[in-house]
């Protein structure tokens, strides 16, 4: 368990950031009980939290902070696996900027003096305006936690002391005050330089974060888009075949149509020469040929429908703010690369072929077939000779590879010189 007990000297808070905002804030005390389990927070259950450790000293200047990242379980206690020692850290950390009385000790992702625990950690906001060293810096001096504030003992310096002596010549005092001012512009410019390496890490740092949420992002999305495209895939594949089985029950209800029809004109035409039963008969037989018609209509008009909903599929349009409308509207490009091609910018039309058969693309646009195209990527990835021994085990011995799909020969260049002619 981390320490986070009352400094060394002066005072010690603990400040949980919510953004920009200080949605909490507390003493170290406090915060060591929740570290020993003691008690838990039920507005925090199962919450990555922000926090910084400040140090102070008797005056509330602050000395050191510490940037980490604490969890909260489902019942709103503290990760009892959590040991990062921040009260040493806050005394071990390097320079950072001045909040009033001089450089304070900053531990932070960026400016990490223990390399194991960089991960949890996290860079302060250092931008222009409201930054996280100002917001902590007024809830210092706010002073909400009710430290008790010392006021300094003023020092007595040589100057107020009387001596008796000769005075000190105007050059030299002039001197002295010169080199003052210098070395005080020396540690103004050495504490901006500070300051600004520091912003160029954490702004480095929150890029690099930031591009990672953005690459993870993409990945989950293109994973949901071939998700999609499967389905998609799965629902065509099952329209076509209900489409195959209705044309062809629909064919056979022709033929039945066709000899029912031949039926019936037989059957008006024995109707006619026979007695009057025979007309009845007949009667029945047309409106059973009616109903068939009907039946085969509705069919038709079934076909015709599904037909269209197979044309929706094929035709319709990518919801918006999907990877799939920004690469229709090439706001944004999918490129894939693949051995002799090099990189492939794929148009959108050629998506759903592409992930279909990733090879037989690669293999139609080297101009090659698909066996073709792998018998040279088998070679490329492995030029060995392939010729099989009379024990049946592969020779194997390194050929020169070809670089180019369209100049390799098989039987030729994946065979030594040995084997060549074999």
């Amino acid at each position: 368990m981390g320490s986070a007990g009352q400094a060394s000297e002066g005072y010690a808070a603990v400040f949980f950031m919510d953004g920009k905002k200080i949605a909490r804030q507390m003493r170290a005390s406090e915060f060591g009980a929740f570290l020993d389990g003691y008690v838990g927070l039920s507005d925090l259950k199962e919450t990555d939290v922000k926090a910084v450790y400040v140090s102070l000293s008797d005056e509330l200047h602050i000395l050191g902070m510490v940037f980490f990242c604490i969890y909260f379980d489902d019942e709103g206690r503290a990760d009892s696996s959590w040991n990062i020692p921040i009260e040493e850290l806050s005394v071990s950390g390097g320079k950072g900027p001045n909040l009033g009385d001089g450089p304070i000790r900053l531990v932070c992702k960026s400016q990490c003096p223990v390399a194991g625990i960089k991960d949890e950690l996290w860079d302060p906001d250092m931008a222009p305006g409201n930054n996280t060293f100002q917001v902590i810096r007024k809830a210092i001096e706010s002073n909400s936690l009710k430290f008790q504030k010392r006021e300094p003992v003023p020092e007595i310096s040589d100057d107020d002391i009387p001596v008796l002596g000769q005075a000190v010549a105007p050059e030299i005092a002039g001197k002295s005050q010169a080199e003052q001012e210098l070395k005080a512009e020396r540690n103004r410019i050495a504490s901006q330089l500070r300051e600004h390496r520091l912003r160029i890490k954490t702004l480095q740092s929150v890029h690099r974060d930031a591009l990672a949420d953005s690459r993870r992002e993409h990945r989950l999305e293109m994973q949901a888009m071939r998700t999609e495209l499967a389905e998609l895939e799965q629902k065509f594949e099952r329209i076509r075949l209900a489409n195959e089985q209705l044309k062809q029950r629909l064919a056979q209800r022709n033929e039945q149509y066709l000899v029912m029809q031949e039926q019936v004109s037989q059957s008006v035409e024995e109707a006619r020469e026979a007695s009057p039963t025979s007309g009845a008969e007949a009667v029945l037989l047309n409106e059973q040929l009616e109903r068939k018609q009907r039946e085969l209509e509705m069919r038709d008009e079934k076909i015709v429908l599904l037909e269209q909903e197979l044309h929706e599929l094929r035709h319709r349009e990518p919801p918006e703010n999907t990877v799939m409308k920004q690469l229709q509207e090439q706001s944004v490009f999918l490129v894939a690369y693949h051995a002799g091609i090099g990189h492939l910018t794929l148009p959108f039309d050629d998506i759903e072929t592409y992930f279909q058969n990733p090879t037989a693309y690669a293999a139609d646009k080297c101009g090659l077939n698909e066996p073709a195209y792998r018998d040279w990527l088998d070679h490329y990835e492995n030029p060995v000779c392939r010729h099989q021994n009379a024990d049946g085990k592969p020779c194997e011995h390194p050929v020169m590879r070809v670089s180019q799909p369209a100049d390799f020969r098989p039987g030729i260049d994946d065979r030594c010189d040995e084997h060549q002619g074999a």
